[in-house]
């Protein structure tokens, strides 16, 4: 079964847990000032889900309340203000979609690639291929 037809049936019964569905105008807004392309299965995502919780906070531009108001582009923003030249090279054309719960931001690349940014450490360690893997990995244990 499809991950994104788990997802409808989850969020049917938790609607609480999704945001507001994203605009194209909201995406291409987004893109043209973080200066990155998002990934089509992320844009997928959040025009479908909005920015909701799946087993993982997927930051967005409307959040559900649990998660939080801050957008792609505030967590992007204050990721590359913050850590600036100490990110690493394949890191810095990466948006932050979610954290981990304590202060490390996971960040999506154009090739839909997930990596953990370990902020104490300046290391990076890939999670996931794909935003479908990771969502597989976390909406299976919640589900």
């Amino acid at each position: 079964m499809d991950i994104f037809l788990k997802l409808d049936a989850f969020f049917e019964e938790y609607v609480e847990l999704r945001g507001l569905p994203a605009t194209s105008d909201q995406i291409n807004e987004a893109q043209k000032l973080l200066n990155v392309q998002f990934n089509e299965q992320y844009i997928n995502f959040i025009k479908r889900f909005g920015g909701a919780f799946a087993g993982i906070s997927i930051h967005a531009f409307s959040n559900e309340s649990l998660i939080g108001k801050a957008t792609v582009v505030d967590l992007t923003l204050k990721f590359r203000d913050t850590y600036g030249e100490s990110v690493p090279r394949e890191l810095r054309n990466s948006y932050v979609i979610s954290d981990d719960g304590s202060g490390n931001p996971i960040l999506m690349d154009t090739a839909g690639k997930i990596t953990i940014y370990f902020h104490d450490s300046g290391e990076s360690e890939l999670l996931y291929n794909s935003l479908q893997e990771l969502l597989a990995s976390t909406i299976l244990k919640i589900i």
